[in-house]
Parts: structure tokens; C-alpha cells; sequence
């Protein structure tokens, strides 16, 4: 099952007229090496949900390359959000994987002005939530520390690959998901 951004790779069952409350969302461009690990952990989530069968069809899974704004538009209505996506601190090492808040991450719009497809996804929620704009409070990351996000590659690197089931099973447990199989994309 691959991933798309118009969420069509859903993990719900199609007799639940309720639409879902969580969305699993893994950010990223396949293209660009590690960059699309995101993708690849969204694409093995959505296998397992849809391996167990009925268990999560509250949940909707998506693939996204674009942040800010264009990424708060799509949660609009949710009432949880776990994103999924490659990560780079100063000390990590490449293909740790770890489970934040989003208002644990850095805020690098903060204090300057930037264009709009250039803003933080925390500055984009604020902008939302100040117009109305109904969006998730529990907002989840799973990052996976990565360095090369800019080759053109539709592979992983060894390490980052390798920390796939790791990200996977950080995001079933998010989601209390805990008896799934992991299912390779």
C-alpha cells in the first residue's frame, strides 16, 4: 500500500459513517534519501492497521511533503495527530528514533518574519487556532534522526531503514495499538 496526500490509504472500515478522529501523518519526499522515512513508517503503520482488521478504524493515514500551513490545513477537524518524519538535532545519531510533543520541537520562525510556505507548523496552528480553526490538541511526532535528506534517492540509508519497526511500534503504542504485527511496506 503506498501513501498519498489525499488520504485515500485509510485504515478505517468504509460502514463507519463517523469520519476518523486520528490521523497518522508521515511528512517527508520519497525522493530525497532519508527524507522519506516518514512515508515508509506511514506505509508499514497503515499495513498493520489493515492487517488487524476493524481494531483502528478510527484512525486515517496519510502522506504529506509539505509543512506549515499547507500540513495544518490537513488537520483540520482531527482530534489527534501523530506526524511521522526525518529529524536532525546536534547530537543525535543517525536512526534514533524519538517520540515528542509538537511544542516540544523548536520553533524556528519565532522572532523573524518568514514567507508563508516557509512557516513552522507551530506558527501555522496558532495562526489557525487564532481564526477559529478547528485543530488537534494532542499533536505527536515520531522523528527519526537522519543526514541525508537532500540525496536523490528512493532508498534509506542502512541506519535509518533499519529504524523503521523501531518508529513503527512508537507509533502503535501512541495509539495504544499494541498486539499489531509489523507489517514491512
Amino acid at each position: 500500500m503506498s501513501c498519498d496526500s489525499s488520504a485515500n490509504g485509510t485504515a478505517r472500515s468504509r460502514h463507519q459513517p463517523a469520519p476518523p478522529t486520528t490521523l497518522v501523518a508521515g511528512l517527508g519526499n520519497p525522493i530525497l534519501g532519508d527524507d522519506g522515512v516518514g512515508w515508509r513508517v506511514a506505509e508499514a503503520v497503515s499495513a498493520a492497521i489493515l492487517a488487524a482488521g476493524d481494531c483502528a478504524e478510527d484512525v486515517e493515514v496519510a502522506c504529506f511533503a509539505l509543512g506549515g500551513l499547507s500540513l495544518m490545513e490537513h488537520l483540520i477537524g482531527y482530534e489527534k495527530v501523530i506526524i511521522i518524519d526525518s529529524i536532525q538535532t546536534r547530537d543525535g545519531i543517525p536512526g534514533q528514533v524519538y517520540r515528542l510533543a509538537l511544542e516540544d520541537l523548536p520553533d524556528f520562525s519565532t522572532g523573524h518574519t518568514t514567507a508563508a510556505h516557509d512557516t513552522s507548523l507551530q506558527t501555522a496552528m496558532r495562526l489557525g487556532r487564532t481564526m477559529g480553526v478547528e485543530l488537534p490538541h494532542d499533536v505527536s511526532l515520531v522523528g527519526i534522526e537522519a543526514r541525508h535528506v537532500y540525496d536523490f534517492s528512493e532508498e534509506l540509508s542502512p541506519s535509518i531503514a533499519a529504524a523503521v519497526p523501531e518508529a513503527v511500534c512508537a507509533v502503535l503504542e501512541i495509539l495504544q495499538i499494541d498486539s499489531l504485527p509489523v507489517v514491512e511496506p
